[in-house]
């Protein structure tokens, strides 16, 4: 009798292929052929799964996505359990959710390496668009939170939107700099400046 496959675990290790390729050469080498060796299957049998390459991009970045988020909302679900703490306590919470979006470990740096290659597809395939929009938008809502977590009750609503966008957009960049030049910006760098800016958001 042959052997039931698990559809999703399947498609969890095709996944999984992709961003191995992606990362080890860069996604402009992914298609169903490379990712089927990669994953040690023949074509037809991951089309099987994946009828084309834009749909197993697509669950890809999906899957990416919905990864970060649930990590982030764990984090920020046992934050909340906690309740309200000094000052110092905030900000080194706040740093080490934000942190998550660093490229500060091998899971991490591979995790971003692939996402800035997708989010720069997704300019030229609308495709995948509403996704990078998603994650996009899903990071500034975080920074707010975050912010306003961290300055005084009667910071106006505009002041905390404006220290928001400067929030994520340190994060975008120190995270964009620590993958391209990690001799520059080391990870234990990387994570400092964001403490720094946190710490003076807070003061």
């Amino acid at each position: 009798m042959p052997r039931k496959v698990d559809a999703a675990a399947r498609r969890r290790d095709v996944v999984a292929a992709l961003f191995r390729v992606a990362e080890r050469d860069g996604l402009a080498r992914v298609s169903l052929r490379t990712v089927a060796d990669e994953a040690g299957l023949n074509l037809g049998s991951l089309r099987h799964y994946f009828a084309s390459q834009q749909e197993l991009m697509r669950f890809a970045m999906q899957a990416m996505v919905d990864r970060v988020g649930d990590r982030l909302q764990a984090r920020v679900d046992r934050i909340r359990a906690l309740g309200d703490l000094p000052t110092a306590d905030r900000v080194e919470q706040a740093t080490d959710l934000l942190a998550e979006l660093l490229p500060l470990d091998d899971e991490r740096r591979a995790e971003l390496t692939v996402f800035l290659d997708f989010t720069a597809h997704a300019r030229t395939h609308p495709e995948l668009r509403d996704l990078a929009v998603r994650a996009a938008t899903g990071s500034r809502s975080l920074a707010r939170r975050v912010v306003a977590r961290l300055v005084d009750d009667s910071t106006p609503a505009d002041e905390i939107d404006l220290q928001a966008e400067r929030l994520a957009s340190l994060v975008d960049g120190l995270g964009v700099n620590a993958i391209l030049y990690p001799e520059v910006l080391p990870p234990t760098r990387a994570r400092e400046v964001l403490r720094a800016h946190l710490t003076a958001l807070a003061t």
